[in-house]
Formats: structure tokens, C-alpha cells, sequence
């Protein structure tokens, strides 16, 4: 089945090299009840990350009709943010501002929203203070760049909170080792975890898998798989502006980042690579991967601009996906899967509506239509959170981690190997040792980035062919090294070093 662990002898390789985390589970295991609310208790929420993916999620989370739901505690590093996320949710924003926002982030009940200033915490440390204001029970947003995930997570845990985490999950493989371990922790304590792979929650998506299953289009042959865009997010950045610190300033921009975000490859392409492993029911065992930048005039991101990648599955179908921002292309956001008897559109529309439909053929005609989702498809951004909080109230297992860490590690296959030019293997990224932020933890205000600019403002970007055992190397690392090609595989079996 699609959520089991792809290798379990690679998997226990790799659990050794977390033993401190165990050893903190069964700490945890002694000292934390089993916690749930019930039907008629009031789920306290707190926000951590106010950006407009967090602001939406906080929204959608006061939303849900099965029981009372209150926001009371804030946190981020921007105080700018946090406060322009409160006065979405509160509708205290001006008219102008109204215009600029999207109405998924704007709640209309500010009664539930209970969050004084002395609630709202600004910092590196600000998630602790927001989930000590929470009990065992209550839920824990992270809508953070992924890679301070397995930092909150880990605290959520102590703390005996339900959880939902943006995707992905992790960007790196010392990041997807620490999120199994505590995976398997927060399952052991009964914890409640969604994980904003929405597209899972789809109505109309789940009937065309269920179809799929029953052999409506026969065997999966190819899977195919487009988010062709123009510019989005953070993903193209300018260099970095007075008064604002380099770090800082790397999180405000964190698509652009590899270490913040994994870049726009691993923020967008993961919804229509998720979406396809699940129409196929397994996870690809390897991938080979090109992509280029082309025309990114002055921004100093670490972006391609386009990717192309081959996945391939153990029976050896294949996925192939293409992924590009740039203006004035044929753009298309769409995923697609043939089968020895039919074909079928996962989505065509973003993802929402899915508009999911299966054809007695290879074309997509409306004339071949043998079956299409009937009715209007409810929101999967809002479903995911019915879910999550049904689970919550009726103490029913409800545990996504696992599988969003899956999907994080096939994502950065793809984008390791368009990187470096290597083909590379699930085990290979999920044992990875390149630690893309080592310092993560730890982090201040008054830290280092954990990537550094050149003298002309430019950050270290892929060199495929030439460093092969990594996504890059920092600047003081290469110097002239990369004249010339790195003698390393993908297997991480170099010495790492440290980015900063």
C-alpha cells in the first residue's frame, strides 16, 4: 500500500542514526496522556507562521461546523505579517487591503478569534511561547518554511498537541529521517496530524482514484503531470534590501531558497506529484531530472527556471513531469494518467475543481467521456480541516505524516537529481546526508544566514555535472573547484560540510 515505508531494511538503517529522538519518545510516552477533545470541548488553535498559507489555514480550522474552535495565540518572525494576518481574520483590514487579499483568508466570525497583543509573539522562539498557551488537545498550526518542520513538530509533541503541517514536510534526507521518527512518536501518543496535501481531501479526485482501483481505465501505463506558470511566491528574488538582515530576508523570500523552502520545485510541484503516486498507489523508486535557468535577468534566487523529470515506479511506469515559471509560455496546471484501456484528467484546474474525468481513449474529446465528477467538489482546503478535527473530536487514528514525508522525499529526488544531473533513488535522497540548514534549531535573530551571497549580492545556485554530490556548495567551499567536476555520487557518502 501507498503509505507504507518504500524499503523497511533502509528504513531501520536510518532510524539507528536517530536514537536521541527514541530516546526522547519513550520520555514522552511516560509523561504525555492520550488526548482528544470531545464533541462539545472548546479546540484551542494556535498560528504559527502568518503568511497567507497559515492565515487560510486558521481560517479554514474556525470554520469547521462540528464543535466550538477558537484561534488564541499568534507567532511568526514578522510582526508585519502576524499583524496583517489578524486583521484578515478579524476583517479589520482596510477596503484597499480587502482588494489586494484573498476572501480564503479573511474569517467572517471574529468572535472566535481571541488573541490579545500579549498572545501574539514575534521571534525564532515565538512557536514555543504560542503552543505553551495551548493543553494536550488543542492544534498546533505550522505554516513556517518546511525547514523548521521537524523543529515545531518535535515541540508539539512534548507538549501533547494535534497538528496540521503545510507541505512539504522536509527538503532534505536528514530532515525526512527526523520527521519518520516522530512520526512514529506522535502515533504512538494518539496525536491527530493532517498535512496540507489537500488534494487527498478532493471529492471528485477520490471517486477517479476509486474507479482507477477498480480497473476502469485498466493498467497504469504513463502518468503525466504540468504546473506551467509564470513567475510565483518568492521564487524570484531581488537582492536583498537595506535594513533587513540577511537571515531574515532569506525566510521573507523562502521560495528562493533550497535550504528554506526547497525551492519553488519543492513547494509547487509536490501537489501534482502527490496527486499522481496516488492515482498510481505507490511512490517512484528513482528519478532523472534536467532543468536550467534562463532568463533570471537580476534575481539572485537559487531557481531554475524550468524542470523536467522522469520518475519511474518499481513495475517501471512512468511519470513525467514538467514544471516552469516564466511569462509568455504555454501554461498549463494539470495532471493526467493513461491506462491500457482509457485515460483519465486527475486535474485540470489548479486544484480546485479538480474536474476530474475518465475517457474510453487516449484522447481527451468529449465524445470518449465515460465517466466525470457529478456536481459541484467542496473545497479540499476546507475539507482537510473537517477531517482532521472529526478525527480530533471522535479520538479516531488520523495521522498524515508518514505520508507527507513520502511525498517530501520523492519531490527532492526529482529535484536532486535536476540539480546535480545524477539519476537518484528514494533510498539515495531519504539517506542523503547533505543537511541543508544544520543550524536550524537554533537560530536567532542575530544569527547567519544559513546560505551567504557573493560580493555582487548572488547566492550559490545547482551546477549540474559539475557538483554531483550535492544541491551546491556554499561560495568559501569552491572557490575554483568548480572548474571542474566533483569525483562523488548522490549516495552522501562525501563528508558533509557545513553551508553557512
Amino acid at each position: 500500500m501507498i503509505d507504507q515505508p518504500l524499503n523497511a531494511t533502509s528504513r531501520r538503517g536510518f532510524l539507528k542514526q536517530t536514537s536521541s529522538i527514541a530516546a526522547a519518545s519513550t520520555l514522552l510516552g511516560s509523561t504525555i496522556p492520550h488526548v482528544h477533545a470531545g464533541e462539545k470541548n472548546t479546540i484551542n488553535v494556535a498560528l504559527i507562521g502568518c503568511g497567507g498559507r497559515g492565515t487560510g489555514a486558521a481560517a479554514n480550522a474556525l470554520s469547521v461546523q462540528n464543535g466550538p474552535i477558537k484561534l488564541i495565540a499568534m507567532a511568526d518572525v514578522f510582526e508585519d505579517r502576524l499583524n496583517d494576518s489578524y486583521k484578515h481574520l478579524t476583517a479589520q483590514e482596510s477596503e484597499e487591503d480587502k482588494k489586494q487579499s484573498s476572501d480564503n483568508n479573511r474569517f467572517k466570525c471574529p468572535e472566535q478569534i481571541d488573541v490579545p497583543e500579549e498572545r501574539r509573539f514575534i521571534g525564532f522562539d515565538a512557536y514555543k511561547q504560542a503552543m505553551d498557551c495551548l493543553k494536550p488537545g488543542d492544534v498546533a498550526i505550522f505554516a513556517t518554511p518546511p525547514a523548521f518542520r521537524w523543529v515545531h513538530f518535535k515541540y508539539a509533541i512534548e507538549k501533547g498537541l494535534h497538528v496540521f503541517m503545510e507541505k512539504p514536510v522536509t527538503v532534505d534526507g536528514p530532515g525526512a529521517r527526523k520527521m519518520l521518527e516522530l512520526a512514529d512518536q506522535s502515533e504512538q501518543l494518539g496525536l491527530k496530524v493532517g498535512v496540507g496535501l489537500m488534494c487527498r481531501h478532493c471529492v471528485a479526485r477520490g471517486e477517479l482514484f476509486d474507479r482507477i482501483k477498480g480497473g476502469e481505465i485498466g493498467d497504469i501505463i504513463t502518468l503525466r503531470a504540468y504546473r506551467m506558470v509564470g513567475p510565483t511566491g518568492s521564487a524570484f528574488a531581488e537582492p536583498k534590501p537595506e535594513g533587513i538582515s540577511e537571515l531574515l530576508y532569506q525566510i521573507r523570500e523562502f521560495h528562493a531558497f533550497l535550504w528554506a523552502s526547497g525551492g519553488a520545485y519543492s513547494d509547487f510541484l509536490i501537489h501534482n506529484i502527490d496527486e499522481c503516486c496516488w492515482m498510481k498507489d505507490a511512490w517512484p523508486v528513482n528519478a532523472i531530472a534536467s532543468g536550467g535557468r534562463h532568463y533570471r535577468d537580476n534575481y539572485v534566487d537559487q531557481n531554475f527556471d524550468t524542470y523536467s523529470v522522469e520518475y519511474t515506479f518499481d513495475d517501471g511506469t512512468k511519470l513525467y513531469l514538467d514544471g516552469r515559471n516564466m511569462d509568455g509560455c504555454h501554461q498549463e496546471f494539470a495532471s493526467y494518467a493513461h491506462g491500457s484501456r482509457g485515460s483519465a484528467i486527475i486535474s485540470a484546474a489548479a486544484h480546485t475543481p479538480a474536474k476530474s474525468r475518465i475517457f474510453k481513449g487516449q484522447n481527451f474529446v468529449d465524445d470518449e467521456i465515460a465517466w466525470q465528477f457529478d456536481g459541484d467538489e467542496p473545497n479540499p482546503y476546507q475539507l482537510e480541516w473537517d477531517h482532521l478535527i472529526e478525527a480530533i473530536r471522535q479520538d479516531s487514528p488520523y495521522n498524515e505524516v508518514r505520508r507527507g514525508v513520502q511525498a517530501s522525499v520523492v519531490t527532492a529526488m526529482g529535484r536532486l537529481s535536476a540539480h546535480t544531473g545524477q539519476r537518484v533513488t528514494y533510498d539515495e535522497m531519504l539517506n542523503h546526508e547533505h543537511e541543508l540548514a544544520p543550524q536550524i534549531a537554533n537560530l536567532t535573530m542575530d544569527s547567519d544566514a544559513p546560505v551567504q551571497c557573493d560580493e555582487n549580492g548572488a547566492y550559490p545556485t545547482p551546477l549540474p555535472g559539475i557538483i554531483q554530490d550535492r544541491e551546491y556548495y556554499s561560495f568559501s567551499e569552491t572557490s575554483d573547484e568548480t572548474a571542474s567536476p566533483v569525483e562523488a555520487d548522490v549516495s552522501g557518502e562525501t563528508e558533509a560540510t557545513d553551508d553557512s
